[in-house]
């Protein structure tokens, strides 16, 4: 009888602790079959839950900026855009790195652009501390193809990078479904509309001037969510895009962030009721945190 018992309570602890790992390995994965439900999905709707954007991947300690096994790791927290950088190697390969050199975030020293692919290959990423990690330095195309059928990549395509190239490949990949390109001026977000027409761009919308200019370009709403910066815009600027089914991204990294991480994820909250639909942020922990405590309300 006692022994009976002993092996229930085991059995007991053995399904609690498999469930509480089930849980912690939960990914919030999301999946779009066209590039038509992909808009549909990052178009602004009062009933629409807010979203963060995970700043260079979102990186914490033991997972480096720009690695795939980072963006694994923030898709456990929330829905993450995945917003990730675009460079070029010195044989014309797109490989994810933020710097312009490798000296920060890997094994490496020099430039990205001095390196070919089989070089930066041998390199090891580095977190945010300065730890080696035993992740190495992923391409555009890899990344891409781990994306699929998991989450929304956002680029932020390096200036030394040919658009066509980043176009050429997202069409190869048939990414349109998943990606977004992130553009600095309405310049460039017409260059990447023109080149094709079914991807979501990021541009940007610096106050109610920027906002107007933007609304006029040319770009069909349905393609365009707009970065409104890293301080908080005058709410006519949200209002004014979410007439037009825009949803706002706010980016938090730097002093929003730090603001939150004194504050509480409260700060988030606050936001994201002022009129952000999303945030750019390198704390996706407490950015998370907020987002479920709106979500569950």
């Amino acid at each position: 009888m006692r022994i009976s018992k002993a092996l229930t309570i085991l059995f007991v602890i053995l399904y609690l602790v498999a469930a509480g790992n089930a849980q912690s390995q939960k990914k919030h994965y999301v999946s779009f079959a066209t590039p038509e439900e992909l808009q549909t999905y990052l178009r602004w709707t009062p009933e629409k839950q807010p979203l963060i954007a995970a700043h260079r991947g979102g990186p914490m300690p033991g997972f480096p900026e720009n690695c795939i096994a980072t963006f694994e790791n923030a898709l456990s927290y929330a829905p993450c855009l995945i917003e990730c950088d675009v460079r070029k190697s010195k044989d014309s390969i797109l490989v994810m790195m933020h710097d312009r050199t490798l000296d920060r975030t890997t094994t490496g020293k020099g430039k990205v652009s001095e390196y070919t692919l089989k070089e930066l290959k041998k390199l090891k990423l580095k977190d945010n501390s300065g730890k080696v990690t035993s992740y190495g330095i992923p391409t555009l195309a890899e990344i891409l193809e781990w994306a699929r059928n998991k989450t929304i990549v956002e680029l932020d395509i390096k200036r030394s990078v040919p658009p066509e190239e980043v176009v050429a490949i997202i069409q190869k990949k048939h990414a349109e479904s998943y990606t977004i390109v992130i553009t600095y001026d309405i310049q460039q977000a017409l260059h990447y509309h023109k080149l094709n027409p079914k991807l979501m761009i990021s541009a940007s919308a610096k106050g109610i001037k920027g906002t107007r200019i933007l609304l006029d370009c040319g770009i069909d709403s349905k393609n365009l969510l707009a970065f409104v910066g890293v301080y908080e815009p005058p709410k006519d600027v949200y209002h004014l895009l979410h007439d037009h089914g825009i949803r706002a991204i706010l980016g938090t990294m730097g002093n929003l962030d730090r603001k939150a991480s004194r504050h509480g994820f409260q700060i988030y909250n606050q936001l994201f009721k002022d009129g952000a639909d999303i945030l750019a942020t390198d704390n996706v922990l407490l950015a998370a945190k907020a987002v479920k405590i709106l979500c569950d309300q």
